[in-house]
């Protein structure tokens, strides 16, 4: 009786799956904890900060308020947010994998807010 051969390794021609992009987490599906992004995209100065933000009910993820710190939020989503005297609203770009610079951190987020210049020039 011969020995059937295995499966063959993969040679150069193989396709993989394409490398992540450094500090992205892949796949149309993937999810994150409300607070680890808050956290991962330095818009809280820590998680128990970002949980706090999530458990008071003043954030909303596409229009839902959220009142927990664990909902997932997904590349798309639409956060808007009380934060500093001002409202802000972002776009998910992309996930985080780590707490990186700020630079690094920018590039997980679109922000939508329009500044209102004519209010904040008001001396009356």
């Amino acid at each position: 009786m011969a020995d059937a051969p295995g499966p063959a390794a993969p040679g150069p021609a193989a396709t993989w799956p394409a490398a992540p992009v450094a500090g992205v987490v892949p796949g149309a599906g993937a999810s994150m904890r409300l607070d680890r992004f808050l956290w991962h995209a330095r818009m809280a100065k820590s998680r128990s900060a970002a949980q706090t933000l999530a458990c008071t009910a003043r954030l909303r993820i596409d229009g839902r308020t959220i009142d927990r710190p664990a909902a997932p939020v997904r590349i798309g989503n639409i956060l808007t947010f009380a934060q500093h005297d001002r409202v802000r609203v972002i776009r998910i770009e992309a996930l985080p994998t780590r707490r990186g610079p700020p630079a690094e951190a920018r590039l997980c987020y679109q922000e939508l807010t329009i500044e209102n210049r004519s209010q904040e020039a008001r001396d009356d």
